[in-house]
């Protein structure tokens, strides 16, 4: 899943959209191959909704689990098993606040490979984020922090990837579970460290 700070970068990442697909329309046009980024364009939208069909019932599988875990409790036991880690990570958000629930919330969707419960989540905890903020243009530490975490995405079972794995016939679509767990892991111990470095760097010249 992928967060924005809230800052107003819409307008510019449209443009940047914009501008690449008209630079690839014109490089095809100027090469003659503009045949071939049509039958790119037809073949891949087809591709794109036979995905989406086949993701459907892996994910309603996983949400319908999620959703089983939170009727359960056990998705607040695991919120309180990992909520002293997140105080750490984002010392700024008081325990109690709604902020820190919509975090953990988050957090463990994205573990599970469940973008699409994260995303409503993280939106509401950068919602929350920014009236700690009180408003500002500038976004807070701890925003800067749930984007990178987001970004770096920890996953424990690589839900989407598992269903396209099996889309296209994979002998053992399970099998990136682990190398997946590796790589997440080391980007997201990566992404703090980057993190809390810049962190520190802005203190020390004086800037919060």
């Amino acid at each position: 899943m992928q967060l924005s700070l809230g800052m107003g970068d819409e307008p510019m990442i449209n443009i940047i959209w914009v501008a690449l697909f008209l630079i690839g329309m014109g490089y095809a046009a100027v090469n003659g191959t503009m045949d071939d980024v049509n039958k790119a364009l037809f073949t891949s939208a087809s591709d794109a909704v036979q995905i989406c069909f086949g993701l459907i019932s892996v994910l309603i599988f996983w949400l319908g689990l999620m959703k089983i875990a939170e009727k359960s409790g056990l998705l607040d036991k695991l919120s309180h098993l990992f909520k002293p880690v997140m105080k750490k990570i984002f010392p700024e958000v008081p325990p109690d606040h709604p902020a820190m629930g919509y975090i953990l919330s988050n957090t463990i969707a994205n573990m599970f490979g469940l973008g699409n419960a994260a995303t409503p989540m993280g939106i509401k905890a950068m919602e929350e984020l920014k009236q700690l903020n009180r408003g500002k243009k500038t976004p807070s530490r701890s925003m800067i922090t749930l984007l990178a975490l987001n970004t770096s995405g920890l996953t424990l079972i690589p839900t989407t990837v598992i269903a396209i794995r099996m889309k296209y016939g994979a002998e053992v679509p399970t099998d990136i579970v682990g190398p997946t767990l590796i790589a997440t892991c080391c980007t997201t111990a990566a992404a703090l460290c980057i993190d809390r470095y810049f962190y520190h760097r802005r203190k020390r010249k004086g800037r919060k």
